[in-house]
């Protein structure tokens, strides 16, 4: 009962971090999408004016993905909502002794021998 409470607690801080920043997760992915599309065809110009106009392109959108550090948060957050969700149904293993005395002989002799 205590996990649950726990994981709810976990999963609403982390619901409302995701929500805070969803505006830099949507700037971030536009700008690391135009970054990886103005690498694309610096690669594929062979003239020099396009290789400069797709560079500073591709170092505008790069300093925006920098400065979206904030999103990177927000990422954080939602791989936490994802464990959490994972682990949501996960059942505890409960280690069942055995009744057999000489299985408790053995653990207890085990114990014994570590101190």
């Amino acid at each position: 009962m205590m996990k649950k409470f726990g994981l709810i607690v976990a999963g609403g801080i982390s619901a409302i971090v995701l929500l805070v920043n969803l505006g830099p997760i949507a700037v971030l992915l536009i700008s690391g999408a135009l970054m990886y599309v103005s690498i694309k065809q610096f690669l594929k110009t062979d003239t020099t004016f396009a290789k400069i106009v797709w560079a500073l392109i591709g170092l505008a959108a790069f300093s925006s993905t920098v400065s979206n550090f904030p999103a990177i948060i927000g990422l954080v957050a939602l791989y936490v909502l994802y464990v959490i969700y994972k682990n949501w149904n996960k059942e505890e293993t409960v280690k069942e002794e055995s009744a057999d005395p000489f299985t408790n002989f053995e653990r207890e002799w085990s114990k014994l021998n570590k101190n």
